[in-house]
């Protein structure tokens, strides 16, 4: 064997794994906008793959099945989510700090609405397979939950936050408001002529939530 065909052979393994690791993320990402699209019964294997690069054999060995895919786009969807939350407010203030989170969080559903459609989908499966990446979110969202816990207990340390919370209520609280906006956003339009996304209506609301969390910590507790 020459050398530059020993260079060849030597290269041609992790551009192979770079190839595969490329068509991964391109079934996941077509995977997610299929199943917020369709629902998981409704999403089909086949039209996954001709939006792809690959076949439907090659999903199946990439990811064993439709469920296992099904798991895998959520656990993506998640991964995302999380990461637009893994902002650095080490050097804001606690009341900047929460603000920015609530915002971050706010920003995030508007500009991923196939998350918010995957979300409510699970939640009609009654969190049936999502429970089954227990390990794999457990670990984003406790990530999640340590940056809001920080946040607080910087917030009670330097007396600006009064009102004692617990981290996931103040999560909860963020996402309720966050995600009612993107999950009903057409009956709520429908029913009161309003459209949500509008921009003034949308920088007033992204103020809102800002206020209503700072307001929640800040207020004496009565």
């Amino acid at each position: 064997m020459s050398a530059a065909s020993g260079v060849g052979a030597k290269s041609a393994g992790p551009e192979r794994q770079r190839d595969a690791e490329r068509t991964r993320k391109e079934i996941i990402e077509v995977a997610i906008s299929e199943f917020a699209r369709n629902g998981y019964s409704g999403a089909r294997v086949d039209e996954i793959a001709a939006k792809t690069r690959t076949t439907k054999r090659m999903i199946y060995y990439y990811f064993g099945g439709k469920e296992s895919l099904y798991i895998a786009a959520l656990e993506q969807a998640y991964t995302t989510a999380r990461e637009a939350e893994r902002v650095e407010v080490d050097h804001l203030d606690p009341v900047s700090a929460i603000r920015t989170l609530a915002q971050l969080t706010f920003d995030h559903h508007e500009s991923h609405p196939d998350f918010i459609s995957l979300v409510a989908i699970e939640n009609i499966h009654r969190g049936e397979y999502i429970a089954r990446s227990a390990a794999a979110l457990a670990e984003l969202n406790s990530r999640a939950l340590a940056v809001t816990a920080d946040i607080l207990e910087r917030g009670y340390a330097a007396g600006v936050f009064v009102r004692r919370a617990q981290a996931i209520d103040v999560h909860l609280m963020i996402s309720a408001f966050c995600f009612f906006r993107m999950s009903n956003r057409y009956t709520f339009g429908a029913v009161f002529k309003v459209d949500l996304l509008e921009g003034a209506r949308r920088e007033r609301h992204r103020k809102m939530i800002g206020d209503m969390v700072v307001s929640y910590l800040t207020a004496p507790d009565r």
